[in-house]
């Protein structure tokens, strides 16, 4: 894809209440995967998927769950997922569920898509990557194989069960807590992630639907994307400005011709959004800063050239401004102002 994908920080929240049960501190393991925690609270806040996925590793390291992924779907229910979540809910049939789900699963991540085929006795849901993405944690997929099987179990009852459920993960030492959660045997090892279900399920009636909701879900849904599309550009902007500044400090011409738009139209778009071209270099060098110095890796000259100065005391110019300290007086464990 364009730009660095993303998905709703509910997600990482997740994480952090399933570490919290397992009785894990969350807040090192945030930061190591370079996520504000402060963010988690926003309900429109979304992470890249790079960083949650680097927080699902610490997690599974730290718990020593290799069914980890279970426990956080069972941290999640519709306002998890914005206004999906409710149009979802208000679901006339299982069917139509599973069409929200399908067209508007970028509102909840761009982590995954949705591919589903049916004839007459089945209905195949298949989790799969996006172009761009090479490979997602095994634990990240059961959560959301099992976060669709509780979606089935909202709408149909909680004794649905799928009649098939297949994941290309090693099988574990111990299936059984994947048997209890989705109540079929799992297929590990499987050529593909995806569950099956019987077709007939899919029209019949859901007690309580409300279409009046579903459709005002819906347009909040597609409005949502609207707006993430300007929220895009910001993402866009800042990875490849993460790309190009150890070449030196970009122009706004030369980031603007890396996301193949005019210097006009991202001007334009910067500012629909809300920030402008140097609010974003600025952040950005920051951020890359704070992440340079936790990680201890390079002495504050290399730290200057990876973030485009042209000498260590420019650097150290602009880190004081940011944080009231030089940076070789910076602490990880103090927070920067």
């Amino acid at each position: 894809m364009s730009h660095a994908p993303t998905m709703l920080a509910s997600w990482a929240r997740a994480i952090r209440n399933a570490l919290a049960a397992a009785g894990v501190d969350s807040a090192p393991l945030l930061e190591a995967a370079g996520l504000d925690p402060a963010a988690l609270a926003d309900r429109e806040a979304r992470c890249p998927v790079a960083a949650t996925d680097r927080l699902w590793a610490l997690a599974v390291r730290a718990t020593g769950d290799p069914a980890f992924g279970l426990a956080v779907a069972r941290h999640t229910d519709h306002k998890t997922f914005h206004a999906l979540g409710y149009a979802i809910d208000a679901s006339a049939t299982l069917g139509d569920a599973f069409e929200r789900l399908r067209r508007y699963l970028a509102v909840v991540t761009e982590g995954f898509t949705l591919a589903t085929a049916r004839d007459a006795q089945h209905f195949t849901c298949r989790i799969e990557l996006p172009a761009g993405i090479a490979t997602r944690p095994a634990e990240a997929v059961d959560a959301f194989a099992l976060v669709i099987v509780r979606l089935c179990r909202t709408l149909r009852g909680r004794d649905y069960r799928p009649l098939a459920v297949r994941l290309q993960r090693a099988a574990p030492a111990d299936p059984g807590p994947f048997l209890r959660a989705f109540r079929v045997p799992v297929q590990f090892g499987a050529p593909d992630n995806a569950i099956a279900l019987d077709a007939a399920t899919l029209e019949l009636p859901v007690e309580g639907a409300n279409p009046e909701l579903a459709r005002a879900s819906d347009a909040l849904a597609a409005r949502y994307l609207e707006r993430r599309d300007e929220v895009d550009v910001v993402t866009r902007v800042r990875h490849a400005l993460a790309v190009q500044l150890p070449a030196g400090e970009p122009a706004q011409a030369r980031i603007a011709a890396a996301l193949k738009l005019s210097p006009r139209s991202l001007q334009r778009r910067l500012a629909e959004a809300g920030t402008r071209y140097s609010t974003l270099l600025d952040a950005t060098r920051r951020e890359l800063a704070l992440q340079h110095l936790r990680e201890a890796r390079h002495n504050l000259g290399e730290i200057a050239y990876l973030l485009g100065y042209t000498d260590a005391s420019s650097f150290t110019h602009a880190f004081r401004r940011w944080t009231g300290v030089p940076p070789s007086q910076y602490r990880p464990d103090r927070n920067p102002r």
